[in-house]
């Protein structure tokens, strides 16, 4: 049983660790900025419509603040797309990236409306799990506004990643980035927490590791936007240092899950295991990074939307675990 075990965790440290790999390949200038065919395109477009008062854009496109000169590079995008699909005989790539980004029909004026739907999806499960924690776990309970803040850390990201989603400026894909990054770090903070008690009075040494561990947290966040802020904005550091902080507090719950299973035998004890089993799988969606389909749905937005089974998964296993151990404190008393 134990070799077997051993073996299961180096295939997953081997996944992991490929999936890193994908995570941190070098970016480089997308294919469709370079084309002749667009650059001409979008020049123009400019030139025709911008300068001679006829830019006037739709209310909904200017309520998303789009630009004349904005829109002609989205309608040259799609321009350029079509026409490398109809060519004879056909491309090998005919669908580009351009800007870093596929070429995504908008809806409403929204950039990528598929992975705005589903990051709404998944603040609503964020949100829906925060009222079942205020509703089922006592107030006195220690640990409960450690999971609160979780949650409200969770909404506030998904609205980020809406509003990046909705239109890629660059105050929305840093405001998504911090927010995504203080997210995965305040898992790995509560993790911490909740596997080894530091939130508990006794002994009193943990009370010290608590805010050691908090300060060292805080600094760590820190460090993390002040590099990308006042350094470089560097896409393959914050990418490499998300998933790495990502698969720390997925080893640490998959063990404490395996053992917890092991003292209580009850199925929702292994959860935490299952849904960090969910996650990496979804992860590797974005390894795929497919042309989206009928110009809506990529792997990125599919990322988004297999994230959503996991946070209502997790919301559920921390009320159990959560009245478990009160029912255990009960039964002491």
């Amino acid at each position: 049983m134990i070799v077997r075990q051993s073996r299961a965790w180096r295939y997953s440290l081997m996944f992991v660790l490929i999936l890193l790999l994908g995570f941190t390949t070098p970016a480089i200038a997308s294919i469709g900025d370079r084309l002749p065919e667009f650059r001409t395109c979008v020049a123009t477009c400019t030139e025709e419509n911008c300068g001679r008062g006829n830019g006037i854009l739709p209310v909904h496109l200017r309520l998303l603040f789009w630009t004349c000169p904005s829109n002609c590079d989205h309608v040259c995008q799609h321009i350029i797309t079509h026409q490398r699909l109809a060519r004879d005989p056909p491309m090998l790539s005919p669908v580009v990236q351009y800007h870093g980004k596929w070429p995504f029909h908008r809806i409403l004026g929204v950039q990528e409306p598929c992975s705005v739907v589903f990051s709404l999806f998944n603040l609503l499960a964020h949100r829906r799990g925060l009222s079942h924690i205020k509703e089922r776990i006592p107030a006195e309970y220690p640990l409960r506004r450690y999971y609160m803040l979780f949650g409200y850390i969770g909404i506030l990201s998904w609205v980020f990643s809406m509003a990046f989603h909705m239109r890629d400026f660059d105050i929305t894909e840093k405001l998504d980035y911090f927010a995504a990054g203080a997210s995965v770090l305040y898992g790995l903070y509560f993790t911490s927490i909740r596997i080894f008690r530091l939130d508990q009075r006794k002994p009193p040494v943990k009370a010290t590791l608590l805010r050691l561990w908090t300060l060292i947290c805080i600094l760590m966040y820190v460090a993390h936007v002040s590099y990308l802020t006042l350094w470089r904005w560097d896409y393959t550091y914050n990418m490499a240092a998300n998933v790495a902080v990502g698969v720390v507090q997925n080893i640490m719950w998959s063990s404490f899950s395996v053992k917890r299973y092991q003292k209580l035998k009850k199925p929702w004890a292994a959860w935490p295991g299952m849904i960090v089993a969910w996650i990496v799988l979804a992860m590797s969606l974005e390894l795929l990074d497919f042309p989206p389909a009928k110009g809506l749905l990529d792997a990125h937005s599919l990322w988004h939307l297999g994230t959503v089974g996991p946070t209502i998964w997790w919301y559920n296993f921390l009320i159990k675990d959560a009245q478990q151990e009160i029912a255990g404190e009960r039964l002491k008393a």
